[in-house]
């Protein structure tokens, strides 16, 4: 099994309940910004990725003297830092990646994100992300969802229909069901149970607990 990495962004700051509960021992990796967002969160950075366009130049001098190793980009360029970010996760090795942060107003850069997690690029990595208040899970074949009974859960498709998709513990049951890109009918299910399942036999989806 490879290694675990945490890539925080910027953007809303995320509860400490929220990161008291992130891996310990993963790899951390800042998206310009989202150094801060470690910073706050007690997090030494491993690697910061980006332009730097929106980072304090103090804060990057001080970790840079505390080890952090600094992959500057122009900012002129064809990738967002997030997704320079998680590449630079899978370069290292990671099969596990889980995105820290959230979309700080920009809904343009908050679809891109969300479409990004989804991306055949990162196909064989286990994404998931927390942005904000919110869970969310790249569901490729199988992931369990842990909540508040009564909590919501949206599977949404994306890239294309999703088939063969099967939930327990979701008050509102598929059974190898498909589920259409661009539909809303897998919108605000609800868990029945501490612990939800949700598989599929093909295409991709996101598992939303907002």
């Amino acid at each position: 099994m490879g290694e675990i990495a945490l890539v925080f962004t910027g953007g809303d700051s995320v509860d400490r309940i929220v990161a008291a509960g992130l891996p310990a021992d993963a790899l951390v990796i800042a998206a310009d910004s989202g150094l801060a967002q470690a910073n706050a969160l007690g997090r030494h950075v491993d690697l910061a990725v980006g332009d730097f366009d929106s980072v304090d130049v103090g804060a990057l001098r001080a970790a840079v003297d505390a080890g952090t190793v600094v992959e500057r980009h122009p900012t002129a360029k064809d990738e967002t830092d997030l997704e320079l970010a998680i590449g630079a996760a899978v370069a290292r090795g990671c099969d596990r990646v889980v995105v820290v942060g959230g979309h700080g107003g920009r809904v343009d850069h908050f679809l891109a994100g969300a479409l990004l997690l989804a991306s055949d690029r990162f196909a064989d990595v286990r994404i998931s992300a927390h942005v904000g208040a919110a869970r969310v899970h790249v569901v490729r074949d199988e992931v369990q969802l842990d909540g508040e009974v009564g909590s919501l859960v949206s599977l949404l498709a994306v890239g294309g229909d999703a088939t063969g998709v099967w939930t327990d513990g979701l008050e509102y049951k598929l059974c190898g069901e498909r589920l259409l890109a661009g539909s809303t009918r897998g919108v605000s299910n609800v868990l029945v149970a501490p612990t939800a399942s949700v598989t599929l036999e093909s295409g991709v989806l996101l598992a939303v607990q907002p």
